[in-house]
C-alpha cells in the first residue's frame, strides 16, 4: 500500500520473470512528503486511474515500453509487477549495493523530473539559493525568475525509495541504480519523449505542463520501461491561464498553515524522522475547496480523454471558482 494507491499482487515477480498486479487508486492524497493527509478527495482515484491508462496507451502507441497491461475497472489498472529493493539505512546513509548485482525485473530507485517552466513553488529556487545546484547545471546564464519558461526542458532526478525524496546528481543516480552511461542516456531520452507527449495533450485543453515526474524499471531483458503512474495531476504540475491545476491547489492552502511551518522546521532538524519530530498535524481541507479540487481532477480527465466520465462543470468554470475562493480567504 502506498499513500495514494493500494496494490493487489496477482503474481509475484522473480529474478527472471515480471509479476502481475492491480493498482487500486484511492481518493487519498499526499503533499510535502507527509504521507496520507486527513481528507479524501472524491473521485480522485477513479479519474487518476483513467488518465494514467490513457497516457500509458499513448506511450505504447509511440513505441515506449511500459508496465501497463489494461484498465481493469474505473479505479483499477492491471500492470506488470517489478521487484522493489528498498535501500537499507545504516551508519547515516542508504546502502544501494544490491543494485550493482541485479540484472532485470526491478524498479530503478530514482524519479526522473522534467521541467518546462519554473513556477514560484519550484524547488529549483531553494536549491539555487542554498548552493545545491548551479546555473550551469540548469543550462542558464542568469538567475531565473518565478513562472519563467525555460529555453529548453531540464531533466532532474531524485531518490525514490528513501524516507523522503532527495535531489541528487546524475552521476549519483547512475551510481546508486547501477545504470551504465548508455542506459542513463536512454532513460533521459524516454523522459523527454514522455514530457513532449504530456505537454502536447495538456496544451490541447489549455493546460501548461510546467513540470512532472516519471518512474522507470527494467524488464526481463533489462529493457527500460515506464512504470507506476503517468500523466496524472499528482505526477504533473500544470496551470490553466496562470493558475495551478493539480494538487498544488492543496499545497497553496497548506503553505499558510502552522502545520506547514512546523514540518518544514522538522525536516531541517532531521529529514529522516521529521514526521515524528513535528508537533503539529495537518487539519482537513475546507469542504468547498475539497469539492473544487475533486472537480478539477474529474474535469481534466474528461477533457483530456474526450469522454464524460464524471458529471462536473468544464475546467474553465472550475478554475474560475477556485480563483474566487482564494480571493475570499
Amino acid at each position: 500500500m502506498g499513500s495514494v494507491k493500494d496494490i493487489e499482487v496477482l503474481e509475484e515477480p522473480t529474478v527472471t520473470k515480471l509479476g502481475r498486479a492491480r493498482f487500486v487508486f484511492s481518493d487519498r492524497y499526499s503533499v510535502f512528503d507527509w504521507g496520507e493527509m486527513p481528507d479524501l478527495i472524491p473521485q480522485k482515484g477513479a479519474s487518476s486511474a483513467i488518465l494514467s491508462s490513457y497516457f500509458f496507451e499513448k506511450c505504447e502507441n509511440r513505441g515506449i515500453k511500459t508496465h501497463y497491461l489494461k484498465s481493469y475497472r474505473e479505479n483499477v489498472i492491471e500492470v506488470k509487477l517489478l521487484r522493489v529493493f528498498k535501500p537499507e539505512f545504516k551508519d547515516g546513509h542508504y546502502d544501494y549495493s544490491i543494485y550493482q548485482k541485479e540484472k532485470g525485473c526491478f524498479l530503478i530507485p530514482i524519479e526522473v523530473i522534467y521541467r518546462n517552466y519554473l513556477p514560484s513553488g519550484s524547488s529549483i529556487f531553494r536549491r539555487l539559493k542554498e548552493g545545491e545546484i548551479t546555473l550551469r547545471d540548469l543550462g542558464l546564464d542568469k538567475e531565473p525568475i518565478p513562472n519563467q519558461r525555460l529555453p529548453k526542458p531540464i531533466l532532474d532526478t531524485s531518490t525514490k525509495l528513501e524516507r523522503t525524496d532527495r535531489y541528487i546528481t546524475w552521476d549519483e543516480a547512475c551510481s546508486i541504480s547501477g545504470l551504465s552511461n548508455r542506459e542513463m542516456e536512454k532513460l533521459k531520452n524516454i523522459a523527454s519523449i514522455v514530457n513532449g507527449l504530456i505537454t502536447e495533450e495538456f496544451s490541447r485543453i489549455g493546460l501548461l505542463n510546467e513540470d512532472g515526474k516519471i518512474e522507470l524499471g527494467f524488464d526481463e531483458k533489462r529493457h527500460l520501461m515506464v512504470v507506476d503512474v503517468l500523466g496524472t495531476l499528482d505526477e504533473c504540475r500544470a496551470t490553466y491561464e496562470g493558475f495551478p491545476v493539480s494538487k498544488e491547489i492543496a499545497r497553496l492552502y497548506y503553505r499558510k498553515t502552522e502545520w506547514y511551518k512546523a514540518q518544514e522546521k522538522a525536516k531541517k532538524e532531521d529529514r529522516e524522522h521529521f514526521k515524528e519530530i513535528c508537533k503539529a498535524k495537518p487539519e482537513p481541507l475546507p469542504d468547498k475547496l475539497k469539492l473544487l479540487i475533486s472537480q478539477i481532477y474529474c474535469s481534466v480527465c474528461n477533457e483530456i480523454t474526450k469522454r464524460e466520465w464524471f458529471k462536473v462543470p468544464p475546467l474553465r468554470e472550475i478554475v474560475k471558482g477556485i480563483k474566487e475562493y482564494y480571493k475570499m480567504i
